[in-house]
């Protein structure tokens, strides 16, 4: 059996240091194209919503040894261009000048996957994702207010090209779990450098941690970023029903590096409001989320009620 590992390494102010002493657990062996997925879930760098430009840029550097290419790509972003986001995030330039690759998924061929023994009977994935050698998961430490917790096998979600990916939201759980098995990602490189708390995963407050979290498991990872936040994963739906499905648990992953102990704090979680339980509601239905989710400017719509609603309740409190 497959010996599952996580190692957590304190960044100290040095992330080539750091990076290198993370990934000594995990070598790798030699590729032809290795594909980064970071997570960029906003048109601009928002330190503990967006992966850092800097790990990232140490990493390709890293890994320019071990492969042909290295790639680094995401999807469009709802109602955002994902070659806007690479731009002004930083991580274009960063990626760019270590040696690296941009790929924008949402423009490359699309393979389809078809799924047996599930109620996904078909995921449409990107060549150029499927055709890597070695896929490797660089997600962000925070929370999310529709899911409590996003982590590694979240950040999976942003592989599916097709921008209107919320359509899934439905199945959700089911998705990830089929990400996880297709990708299946040959390590995860957490960035907790600044991890994200309340209302995540783009609205949250920064948190310090220091860190940098390695596993050569994606479920792993995100079971022992949980307990360093203190949330317990069995209240994630999709962390749950991943872990059965692939009866994986704490008792089964080597934790090395750091202590949990040492830097274990309790994270603010998201405040649910009417307008986090409705859309909740929402996308549990997948006719509704297609009414609601289905044209740009409902979206719109919904977006400003949603701020007009918050603001009042700012205001009265």
């Amino acid at each position: 059996m497959r010996q599952i590992k996580v190692k957590i390494t304190e960044i100290q102010g040095n992330i080539p240091r750091a990076l290198k002493q993370s990934l000594e657990d995990f070598p790798l062996r030699k590729k032809r194209r290795i594909f980064l997925k970071p997570n960029i879930c906003t048109p601009e760098y928002s330190p503990g919503a967006v992966t850092t430009p800097a790990l990232l840029a140490e990493l390709v550097c890293l890994l320019r040894d071990q492969a042909e290419e290295v790639m680094v790509g995401e999807s469009d972003i709802y109602n955002c261009p994902c070659k806007r986001a690479f731009k002004e995030t930083g991580i274009e330039t960063a990626v760019k000048k270590a040696g690296g690759k941009i790929v924008n998924l949402s423009e490359d061929s699309v393979v389809r996957v078809k799924i047996r023994n599930s109620k996904l009977k078909e995921l449409f994935l990107p060549k150029t994702l499927l055709d890597a050698d070695c896929v490797i998961d660089v997600p962000v430490m925070k929370t999310h207010e529709y899911k409590i917790y996003s982590g590694a096998l979240k950040n999976m979600f942003g592989c599916i090209p097709d921008s209107r990916r919320i359509f899934l939201h439905p199945h959700l759980d089911e998705v990830l779990f089929q990400l996880y098995k297709i990708l299946k990602p040959e390590l995860t490189i957490m960035d907790a450098i600044v991890a994200m708390e309340g209302t995540g995963p783009t609205k949250g407050k920064p948190v310090e941690m220091g860190l940098v979290l390695t596993s050569n498991d994606a479920l792993a990872l995100d079971l022992t970023a949980t307990e360093l936040m203190g949330i317990n994963w069995k209240t994630i739906d999709y962390l749950n029903y991943i872990a059965q499905k692939a009866e994986i648990g704490n008792e089964q992953i080597e934790v090395t590096g750091c202590k949990v102990s040492d830097f274990k704090r309790e994270f603010e979680l998201p405040r649910v409001d009417l307008a986090v339980a409705a859309q909740k509601q929402v996308f549990q239905r997948p006719l509704l989320t297609k009414v609601f989710f289905g044209s740009k400017d409902v979206v719109k719509l919904l977006k400003g009620a949603t701020i007009a609603y918050r603001k009042l309740r700012r205001e009265q409190s």
